[in-house]
């Protein structure tokens, strides 16, 4: 285990580089015409289809969001990151375990370095993409409020159609060794933890974590760690124009039979109006709008971490939301790691079970 110089979430002096946006997901998959009814459900629409793999875009320049490989069993993979320029790409490639430069086949092209994270994620730091031309998309709709009625002889109809997916906003990730993999995270990509959800002995359960744009606002989290037993994807979130966006996509889903897994409701941190949906194998993906986002100036906020302390209006966090699939290889990973990973004991994974149920 890398020995670690401050107790995390902390922000790192001199990271490696500062990474510059969430690029994209890769997902393994065993059925792409299944996921991809889902996903165009979603709002996602497809970029690039051949037996092996399937990718889709949102309607922002970036060429692809979501990649799915055909695989015999489900799995999600890792992310891309976007870094600045391919000298960072340099910087990231003397890193432990680092590939070289690779030219990369996707969509868009450009070039990467493959990194593993501590718990085990692949990360792929990109740089050198073509962008694509955005698709058109509704303007967000006008809303009459107190003192400023901007709306007049006119009514509020959004169509009746899958939500138009601006872009993919960020990925949640549930670790073992949670410092760990925290603090590589700050040290090479320069990720900067927005608010940390302490436990009651004031241990950090979940850490949201935001780009170093500077001066420029970046999104509350791109990327957040929660402290499990496991490494395991917890869900993705893709932002849409408005709240309407965000009913219409439910409406749609619902419709078409796609499983609900939590919404519509606001969180505390980040305060997305957001709503939930669950895959055909149960990954979950998240609908959002009017999310926070700050500079690099905001200091990290601490809070007590609770089912409660998820949402401020709408359902309260089911307890089906974060209990995990006890299967086998589950049973196995969760021996292991309470023997081996410093940041797991049998208490907190009771305080965590109390917590959340």
């Amino acid at each position: 285990m890398a020995h670690l110089s401050t107790p995390q979430p902390q922000r790192h002096p001199e990271p490696t580089v500062n990474a510059q946006q969430l690029a994209y997901l890769l997902f393994e998959l065993p059925d792409l015409d299944k996921a991809e009814r889902f996903l165009r459900d979603f709002g996602l629409v497809p970029v690039q289809r051949d037996s092996t793999s399937l990718y889709l875009r949102g309607t922002g320049h970036a060429p692809f969001c979501y990649r799915a490989v055909r695989a015999g069993q489900a799995r999600f993979v890792g992310f891309g990151l976007n870094v600045a320029s391919e000298d960072d790409l340099q910087k990231l490639a003397q890193l432990p375990d680092a590939s070289g430069l690779l030219a990369l086949d996707y969509p868009g092209g450009g070039q990467c370095v493959r990194l593993t994270d501590p718990s085990g994620f692949r990360v792929e730091a990109v740089c050198g993409q073509a962008p694509a031309e955005p698709l058109p998309h509704r303007p967000a709709l006008a809303l009459n409020v107190e003192q400023k009625v901007v709306r007049v002889n006119s009514t509020q109809r959004p169509p009746l159609e899958p939500p138009e997916v601006l872009k993919l906003g960020h990925v949640v990730l549930e670790v073992a060794d949670f410092q760990a993999t925290c603090d590589w995270y700050t040290r090479h990509f320069g990720f900067i933890p927005s608010d940390v959800q302490v436990l009651p002995d004031g241990s950090p359960a979940v850490t949201f974590l935001r780009l170093n744009l500077g001066d420029t606002p970046a999104d509350h989290h791109t990327l957040a760690l929660a402290q499990g037993f496991m490494p395991v994807y917890s869900h993705s979130a893709y932002e849409l124009v408005d709240a309407d966006a965000v009913g219409m996509g439910q409406r749609i889903l619902r419709e078409r039979g796609w499983q609900h897994a939590w919404g519509i409701g606001r969180h505390i941190l980040g305060s997305q109006i957001f709503d939930y949906w669950q895959d055909p194998w149960g990954f979950k993906l998240e609908h959002y709008c009017d999310g926070d986002v700050f500079t690099d100036a905001v200091p990290m906020g601490v809070h007590p971490v609770s089912r409660e302390a998820m949402s401020q209006w709408g359902q309260i966090m089911p307890a089906s939301f974060t209990k995990p699939k006890l299967n086998p290889a589950a049973v196995k990973a969760l021996l292991h790691n309470l023997r081996h990973s410093p940041d797991l004991s049998l208490r907190k994974l009771i305080t965590l079970a109390k917590l959340f149920t």
